[in-house]
């Protein structure tokens, strides 16, 4: 159970271990002094996603006891760490189906949950969940330390100090089954493709159907795993029905004084407790009755949380002898709230309108899907709208994906997702929009507009630039979508850029969580077909912020062939060949994927190697042939095993490398000699190369002097770590050859005489942030001072001479000298 979560700590003990979080400790406490169900006062569920596709559907309870999360697909730990939704308080997670659209975000988030102290995570959810939490542990480093527990529907209910837990089992019926066209590979044949993979009698997918299926048979007898997939599980979709725990009534302590009970002294203490128990009692020898020293118990309402993927589990809840019982009108059983994670193609049908009707008036119904419009991560749309004032075209605006599919006009009131809409179950049952996120464009504006010297910079940077551009050739386009390290952050999401070679063609490096969302918000309508455009993704190495995204780019690539109505086809996965046995688990136990790709091991491209094979040959020229390139080429670089660096010229003559993880590198610079663009990470500021050094980062102008060294044309800086939220601490190294990368930044090469005169309105932007970050850096770089001067004393033998305030008095001085002189300097 989630209590396990206390990794070992002794609840009894008058400290806390250091080891144990706080909330933790306080929640054994709890428990240990047997207040563990007497109810929470304060219960809401709130939209962390609001189904949109950009996005998925996720919801967040809270209580003051507890919190938990239902469905963690890409972005929701994102959206929770930019809107203060604590991640490190999570006693549970809910999954309803193991589908990438639900799932895609757990390797993340398990990941941010071991940072913060936990050392085991609970999991309830259908049995293939088993399944991916073992396939997820073939990845480097914590999760293959932690303890991940599944608790199934064949276990008893999940209880604690908020609410009681049923699951409850749906198997739906493939919809293949029902219009005899057989499912596209990625696509369970129980059902088990993602509500947006959604199949119909007439659909634009239906047609290719057939085709892939044929592909991802041949694919699959090729690798001899033909009767792998028959280890998956039947697919199931896991509802969840919460009976939040009744609150007792408030004992009248003002009455219990007038009618001579001993209030205010310890002999009070049981006759309280036995009256809120709803006992009566004889005190003097009269009898109490509970109702007449305490106020009404409040009944614990009850939520529904339902996913209905598709019309083939129509049956399954409609048929449901669980739900009908929470139909029936009796007072015990009213469902206060129904969340449905439901398409429009479900809404519509009239044999869910009717089973919603049964509900009864008393029932709210909030509904999350691909029809939301909710805006998810304001705080990038509103740098995006600030950065957009410097250069329009650098900084283009963000957009929004809007679903084409009519919304279903329900027989029932629906409250349609936004996020962070809450609905209160207590204190008083309703629904909050205090908190829903907005986007205002002209608040935005006007801020920037605002900051001092911003206004003056950016004017003096545009009379700087040429009238008419330089290079009139729009390719390539390079488009960052994911310019942080690690986890993803408010501003900056985590590795990816998009390398567009032509009009038709484009090329993914690195795909980490949350690169389709970023996609979504950056093309908008236009999504679909540049997902066709990619015919290849480069994988620089396996940590999880670089690939996490890749899975959730093939599911909704092969929708987006559908949607268009053209020929699907695998795009080319360029890749440690170490991330195969990943996506093989995957397919096997999860979902079918191996069909939508072509493997090329990144081993097999460096120079030199004489060990590529003939269909690996002739991938590679496809691959070029592709792009019209006349070489791509991979090193090995300093970063964790098998990490891997890329280069690729074009056959016009132009060059581009990116680095992908790595410390300063020789092959690199070899590999990248005389490259047009360097997309080279600088994870850290100068000053922290002992830390670049111990997680095999860069440094900025260790990042630059592998540019120099390669004579680069021009250096574009990314992936910053967490500590440098907008903007990074410029180097003394920045020339007019280096550029800062910021998400959804559109770099040409005919924009590289233009970005470096962007810095000034950059600064006058962040001048705030930067100030912070300087601040810090002194403190630090104080820190390490007197650490030295504590060391060099220490080897000098004063320590011994010295008592305790003296050695205070001297750190001190020590202190006071150097912030003088870095104020001189300065």
């Amino acid at each position: 159970m989630a209590s396990a979560a206390a990794s070992g700590a002794a609840p009894g003990a008058a400290r806390r271990p250091r080891h144990v979080p706080r909330h933790v400790w306080a929640r054994e406490r709890r428990r240990s002094a047997g207040a563990g169900l007497a109810g929470p006062n304060t219960v809401y569920v709130q939209v962390v996603a609001a189904g949109s596709r950009d996005a998925g559907a996720a919801v967040y309870v809270f209580s003051e006891f507890n919190r938990y999360l239902f469905n963690c697909g890409e972005g929701t730990q994102r959206a929770m760490q930019e809107h203060k939704l604590k991640i490190s308080h999570l006693d549970s997670i809910f999954l309803s189906r193991v589908a990438w659209a639900n799932v895609g975000g757990l390797p993340g988030m398990i990941l941010t949950l071991k940072a913060v102290g936990l050392q085991r995570c609970v999991f309830l959810g259908p049995p293939k969940l088993q399944n991916y939490l073992k396939a997820i542990r073939l990845f480097p480093g914590p999760l293959k330390r932690m303890d991940l527990a599944v608790q199934l529907h064949t276990e008893p209910e999940y209880k604690d100090e908020t609410m009681t837990v049923y699951q409850i089992p749906l198997a739906g019926k493939s919809l293949a089954a029902e219009n005899t066209s057989p499912q596209s590979p990625g696509a369970s044949a129980q059902g088990g493709s993602s509500p947006k993979q959604d199949t119909g009698p007439g659909s634009p997918r239906a047609a290719q159907q057939g085709l892939e299926e044929g592909k991802e048979k041949a694919s699959s007898k090729g690798r001899g795993d033909e009767q792998k997939p028959a280890g998956r599980h039947a697919d199931l979709v896991m509802a969840f029905l919460c009976k939040i725990h009744p609150k007792k009534g408030k004992f009248l302590a003002v009455k219990a004084q007038e009618m001579g009970l001993p209030v205010g002294t310890p002999a009070i203490l049981p006759i309280i407790t036995a009256l809120k128990n709803g006992e009566s009692i004889t005190f003097e020898g009269r009898e109490l009755l509970p109702e007449e020293l305490c106020t009404p118990t409040d009944p614990g309402p009850v939520f529904l949380v339902l996913e209905c993927p598709h019309q083939g589990f129509l049956e399954a809840v409609c048929g449901n002898e669980t739900f009908r019982r929470y139909q029936e009108g009796l007072p015990e059983n009213q469902v206060a709230l129904v969340i449905h994670m439901t398409p429009e193609s479900v809404l519509r049908d009239s044999r869910y309108q009717q089973w919603m009707e049964r509900f009864g008036p008393g029932t709210q119904h909030l509904v999350l899907n691909e029809n939301s419009s909710a805006v998810h991560n304001p705080r990038s749309y509103k740098i995006q709208t600030q950065l957009n004032l410097i250069h329009p075209e650098i900084f283009p605006l963000l957009t929004t994906y809007q679903s084409k599919e009519e919304a279903a006009v329900c027989s029932v009131p629906i409250v349609r997702g936004e996020c962070l809409l809450k609905y209160h179950f207590r204190p008083k049952q309703e629904w909050h929009r205090d908190a829903v996120t907005v986007c205002d464009h002209d608040a935005s504006v006007s801020e920037a507009l605002d900051l001092p010297d911003f206004q003056t910079r950016v004017k003096e940077c545009k009379e700087s630039l040429p009238a008419a551009p330089g290079n009139g050739s729009p390719y390539p386009e390079i488009v960052f979508l994911g310019t942080g390290s690690a986890i993803p952050m408010k501003i900056r999401n985590v590795s990816s850029t998009l390398v567009n070679t032509s009009s038709t063609r484009s090329l993914l490096l690195d795909c980490g969580e949350g690169t389709f969302g970023q996609l979504c918000r950056h093309y908008g309508e236009r999504v679909d077909q540049v997902l066709c455009n990619i015919v290849a993704v480069f994988v620089s190495h396996m940590h999880t912020d670089h690939h996490s995204g890749l899975l959730n780019i093939l599911m909704e690539r092969r929708k987006a062939f559908a949607a268009l109505g053209q020929a699907f086809s695998p795009l080319f996965l360029i890749a440690p060949e170490q991330i195969m046995p990943w996506l093989h688990e995957y397919h096997n136990h999860c979902e079918e994927i191996l069909g939508d790709i072509k493997m090329i091991a990144s081993q097999s491209l460096v120079a030199g190697c004489e060990n590529i094979r003939p269909k690996a040959k002739w991938s590679v020229s496809s691959l070029l042939d592709s792009y019209d390139l006349a070489e791509f080429q991979t090193c090995e670089v300093q970063h964790c095993k098998n990490a891997f660096a890329c280069s690729m010229v074009h056959r016009s003559g132009w060059k581009v490398v990116y680095s992908g993880d790595t410390m300063p590198c020789t092959a690199l610079v070899k590999m990248g000699k005389n490259a047009t663009l360097l997309i080279h990470e600088a994870t850290l500021e100068d000053g922290m190369e002992k830390e670049a050094i111990e997680k095999t980062h860069s440094t900025t102008s260790q990042a630059i002097q592998t540019g120099l060294k390669m004579n680069a044309e021009f250096i574009m800086l990314n992936h910053f770590s967490q500590r440098y939220a907008k903007i990074p601490l410029f180097s003394q190294d920045c020339s007019q050859r280096v550029g800062i990368a910021f998400d959804h930044m559109r770099v040409r090469l005919g924009d590289f005489l233009t970005i470096p005169k962007l810095i000034p309105p950059l600064k006058a932007l962040f001048a705030d942030d930067i100030v912070e970050m300087e601040e810090r850096k002194e403190k630090r770089e104080l820190r390490l001072l007197k650490e030295t001067v504590i060391a060099l004393d220490r080897l000098a033998g004063g320590e011994n001479q010295e008592t305790p305030p003296q050695k205070r008095k001297q750190a001190k001085n020590h202190q006071e000298l150097p912030s003088k002189k870095l104020k001189t300097v300065n």
